[in-house]
């Protein structure tokens, strides 16, 4: 049992039968009054981030979060498929809200860490840079900086980045899979 003072950013604990992960802690003691914590919190399965303010008398079961290695297949329907990396034939699928924004960076063969809390899987650890090939590229014209020097691109997984004028089709970039931004070129395309 963790005490409403042993909250610390990052940890991890259980209230209301769902997982929370604490963004912000801070301990406040006002004259004549009972101390308090106040935190803001992360729902793990929603994703919803509130504060709450916690009383001595408060205590906690410390989540057990458990990451597993799986391997991403597909997807199809809003839906996104996996297997286990040992054993291709036991799938599922994972709805998008899920997997969220990292989701459109995945390409198949890709392994990532599912979060799990229980049995229930909540969420899914994408690698955070990945290099991804350019698919489709307009070309970048000299003295074209109107647009800050930048021109938008599609990746090999669909997904759309804004990226130098310098990137071809056919280039290998890393993006950040987090904020879906251009990192660098990786290799150039050799034509």
């Amino acid at each position: 049992m963790l005490a409403y003072n042993e909250l610390k950013k990052g940890m991890v604990f259980v209230m209301n039968g769902e997982p929370y992960e604490v963004l912000d802690y801070e301990f406040l003691r006002m004259q004549q009054r009972k101390p308090v914590a106040k935190t803001k919190l992360k729902n793990l399965i929603t994703g919803k981030i509130t504060e709450q303010s916690f009383h001595s008398s408060e205590s906690f079961d410390e989540a057990e979060i458990e990451k597993k290695l799986i391997k991403y297949l597909y997807n199809s329907k809003e839906e996104f498929w996996f297997c286990e990396v040992k054993d291709a034939s036991k799938r599922f699928a994972l709805k998008e809200e899920l997997v969220g924004n990292p989701g459109k960076f995945l390409k198949a063969n890709t392994e990532v860490n599912a979060i799990k809390f229980g049995e229930r899987i909540i969420g899914i650890d994408v690698p955070v840079k990945m290099d991804l090939k350019v698919k489709e590229a307009p070309p970048g014209y000299k003295g074209d900086t109107a647009t800050g020097g930048t021109k938008q691109i599609i990746l090999e997984t669909g997904a759309v980045i804004n990226a130098p004028l310098f990137i071809n089709e056919g280039d290998i970039v890393k993006v950040n899979t987090q904020t879906g931004d251009y990192y660098e070129r990786v290799e150039k395309c050799k034509e």
